[in-house]
Order: C-alpha cells, then sequence, then structure tokens
C-alpha cells in the first residue's frame, strides 16, 4: 500500500544528488505517518480561535460564593447549572459532612444573573453534573459515593448507591464522576476514579452492563472522567489520564481512539445540537505548555474545528478546566475548578 501511495511520485523526482535524496527521505517520512493510523487531530495545525470570552461573566452576588465548580450544563431554556463546592476544596481523606452552604446553581445564560439556588447541606464533595432532555439534573458525588437525578427545584427523583460506602459491583460505585443520559431515560455512569469503567442503567435505574478495565489499551482505562452520547448514540469518555478521548458505540464496543498534543488531557466533554463535540483539556499533565490547558471543538469524525481560551486568571483564561456545556445558541460555559469560577464564550463578531 505504502509503494503504490508513493510510486508515481518518486519516478518524477530526481533522485541524483543529495538535495534530491533528502527530498525522497523526507516525502517517505511523510507518506509513513499517513499510513500510520496516527489519530487525524495529531497531525492538525493549530487552528485560529473562532470564539471569545465574554467579560464580566456571570454576574454573581458578593455573598454568592461558588467556590470550586466543577459541573455545568445547560437546559432547554438557556439557564446554566453549575455544581459548586462553595467553601470547601478537595483533598484526602473527604469530610464527612455535608457542605452547609447551596451546591447548585442556577443562571441566566444571557446576562449571568442567579436565578436560584439549592442543594445545602446535600452533598459532600460534588463533582459532575448532566441536564437531560426533560431538563432534570444528574449529580455525582464522589464523597457520597452516589448518583443523584433531581428536578429543576431540586425534589430528589432518584438515587443510586450506598451513602459512603464503595463498592464494585452493580449496586455500589467507587468515586463516580460523571452521568450521560439518553432520550429514553437510560443513562450511563462514568465510574471514575477506582473502578474505571462505564455503567449502563435502565431509566428506573436497574443495572444493565458495564465494560472497562485498568489500562491504556482499547476499552481501558485509566480514569474515565467525563461521558456523553453524541447524535448518532455513540459513547464518548474523557479517559483522562491516558490523555485520549474514547468513542464506543451504545454497547460498549471500540470505536476509535482522538488523541494528541492539541487534545491535552480531557477532562469534560459535551455535544453540540450541531453534533460537534467539545471537551475541556484540564492542562494539568504531562506538562503545562504555551498552548495549553484549552478548550477544543471537534467535528463527528474527531478532526478539530477550533481552540480557545488559554491558562491563567481572568476571563477564558483557566487554572483547571473540569465540565464544559454548550447551549442552544452556541455559546459554551466552562467550570473552572482551581479558578473557582465559569466562563463563558461566544462566536468572535
Amino acid at each position: 500500500m505504502l509503494a503504490a501511495a508513493i510510486g508515481s511520485p518518486l519516478r518524477r523526482l530526481d533522485t541524483t544528488g543529495a538535495g534530491a535524496r533528502l527530498r525522497v527521505l523526507a516525502f517517505l517520512a511523510v507518506s509513513v505517518c499517513l499510513e500510520s493510523g496516527a489519530p487525524q487531530m495529531a497531525r492538525a495545525a493549530t487552528p485560529a480561535a473562532q470564539r471569545e470570552a465574554v467579560a464580566n461573566w456571570p454576574k454573581l452576588p458578593d455573598r454568592h460564593v461558588l467556590g470550586q465548580c466543577v459541573g455545568v450544563g445547560v437546559d432547554s431554556q438557556d439557564h446554566v447549572w453549575v455544581f459548586h463546592r462553595s467553601g470547601r476544596t478537595w483533598g484526602s481523606p473527604f469530610p464527612t459532612q455535608p457542605i452547609a452552604e447551596p451546591t447548585v446553581s442556577r443562571l441566566d445564560g444571557r446576562t449571568g444573573e442567579l436565578l436560584a439556588t439549592w442543594g445545602t447541606n446535600e452533598f459532600i464533595m460534588p463533582h459532575g453534573l448532566t441536564v437531560d432532555h426533560e431538563d432534570n439534573l444528574w449529580l455525582t458525588d464522589v464523597g457520597r459515593q452516589q448518583v443523584f437525578k433531581f428536578n429543576r427545584e431540586g425534589r430528589l427523583l432518584l438515587a443510586l448507591g450506598e451513602r459512603g460506602q464503595a463498592g464494585n459491583d452493580r449496586t455500589h460505585f467507587n468515586l463516580p464522576t460523571d452521568v450521560a443520559v439518553l432520550r429514553d431515560g437510560s443513562f450511563y455512569v462514568s465510574d471514575g476514579y477506582r473502578n474505571t469503567r462505564v455503567v449502563k442503567f435502565t431509566a428506573d435505574g436497574r443495572y444493565d452492563f458495564e465494560w472497562g478495565t485498568k489500562g491504556a489499551g482499547p476499552g481501558e482505562f485509566n480514569l474515565p472522567h467525563g461521558v456523553v452520547v453524541d447524535l448518532r448514540g455513540r459513547v464518548i469518555v474523557c479517559d483522562r489520564t491516558n490523555s485520549r478521548l474514547q468513542v464506543f458505540d451504545p454497547r460498549g464496543k471500540f470505536l476509535a481512539e482522538w488523541k494528541g498534543p492539541l487534545i491535552g488531557r480531557p477532562y469534560g466533554v459535551a455535544v453540540s445540537h450541531a453534533g460537534h463535540v467539545f471537551l475541556i483539556d484540564g492542562g494539568d499533565a504531562p506538562a503545562r505548555s504555551a498552548d495549553r490547558p484549552r478548550a477544543v471543538e471537534l467535528d463527528a469524525e474527531g478532526k478539530i474545528l477550533d481552540r480557545f481560551g488559554t491558562g491563567g486568571t481572568g476571563d477564558g483564561a483557566f487554572q483547571l478546566g473540569h465540565d464544559i456545556a454548550v447551549a442552544r445558541d452556541g455559546a459554551v460555559y466552562v467550570a473552572d475548578a482551581a479558578g473557582k469560577r465559569l466562563h463563558k464564550f461566544v462566536l468572535k463578531r
């Protein structure tokens, strides 16, 4: 296959002289790269950012402390939901008492104004937030070892796992990280920091099946940190410590791996109404650089379309991007854990 690909061009080259030989070697090197099966985004040039941060967003009362922002989602009314730790920070061992301040905030996506809060004395160590097709909220608490479904007003609809009890079976989790919900109400849970698996449940919370073990091969995980279902029904998982996205069919069959220096280490993932995949690179490893961390937009085949944001402080600058969400109008929201804030990005005019 390689010979067929390069035969005609080589016949047209002048192969006499050192310069010509160097050109031939360079051509061969490029051809080998194209035949190697390396992910496309690893070879792509860095695109110019198409999005810019909205200044001074959100507009919160002085008394309202978000603290570490770890989960973000957008509902059908363009309300932005954020799961946050108020004054609590990640540490080991986790506390045993719930956070005494509100941990769920609802914001106006257009103005950034605070609309409502709840979650007081409910959660120990907030982690993932997902808004489903009926505007219910799915939350994971790595401190409580549980997964929850709430309505918009904060009424509990479903709870999975046993409070404070870690496990690796059909009824327990070990530091669950995120949830992806299908239109029929069934859902996937990425589980997580210890169990390195993805678990599928029916709409009423019954165990269906699971896949994943510890490792770096296809279908293996080293901290599945975020999960989403795209418009094709594929399950996309942030395999965080392996610095890649893995793509699976609905039954957990491995389809593809998307990785490369422009992707970095994915923490959170979302899918837009146009079918594009958005991820937030935490930027923490293997090493920070001038080109990381970033938010990244890919098409449905994994080709990078846009990279925006930067490291540092201020609007659009991430200290540790933890989760990402996309609104119907294309606005992108990033939850910054270490920066203790939200960022909003819109297309440049």
